[in-house]
């Protein structure tokens, strides 16, 4: 008990960025996976590995400005990211409105990002498990583009858990630096520069 309370104050965390995915070599590097992806190249950006397990994730600590900010990546399937997420902000304190959420859109094209700093689900099976166990809709997202000419009904499933063409891959690629520096403007608290400075398509 006491080794916990010491930890949350040396920690200093006040913000939790969590990549969302599937965890394991069968969906690596799949459409769904692209809040992983985009996790893991802010992780590289910062310096630091998320390879430490905890709150039934990978998790990281890395420093935005004089934020000390926890990286989490899920471990637990997609439908269910919300109980890692939410056990990590209880652990740190953190408010919904201090938690940022990268994940997969299939209405954006590919090379498109959108900021929103609540909402619903939107049919995201993942975000509708956040929206559950944080008991608020007011957390931040990035959604990363992977639509475009996506297929509807039960054919969805499959584009979704299939992985990208190489040119709409390297289209999300672009746009890692720009999610890297709209999540750092958020912590920092500046959720309307962010969302004016990078919202929508980037430069194929």
């Amino acid at each position: 008990m006491y080794w916990r309370l010491f930890e949350r104050k040396q920690s200093g965390i006040r913000w939790l960025i969590a990549g969302l995915g599937n965890p394991g070599m069968k969906y690596e590097a799949t459409r769904h996976n692209m809040g992983f992806m985009a996790l893991d190249a802010i992780a590289q950006e910062k310096g630091v590995r998320v390879d430490r397990a905890k709150f039934q994730g990978l998790t990281a600590s890395a420093k935005f400005g004089d934020e000390q900010v926890l990286l989490l990546k899920p471990q637990t399937f997609m439908n269910l990211s919300g109980n890692s997420i939410a056990q990590a902000a209880r652990y740190y304190k953190i408010p919904a409105e201090q938690v940022i959420v990268l994940c997969d859109d299939i209405t954006l094209a590919p090379g498109t990002i959108r900021l929103r700093d609540k909402g619903s689900a939107g049919g995201h099976n993942g975000l509708k498990s956040i929206i559950s166990c944080l008991g608020s809709d007011r957390f931040l997202r990035i959604r990363i583009g992977i639509g475009g000419d996506a297929p509807t009904g039960d054919e969805l499933v499959d584009y979704v858990l299939g992985r990208p063409s190489f040119a709409d891959m390297e289209a999300v690629r672009a746009r890692y630096s720009d999610i890297a520096a709209a999540a750092e403007l958020m912590v920092r608290g500046e959720f309307g520069l962010a969302q004016s400075k990078y919202n929508g398509k980037g430069t194929r």
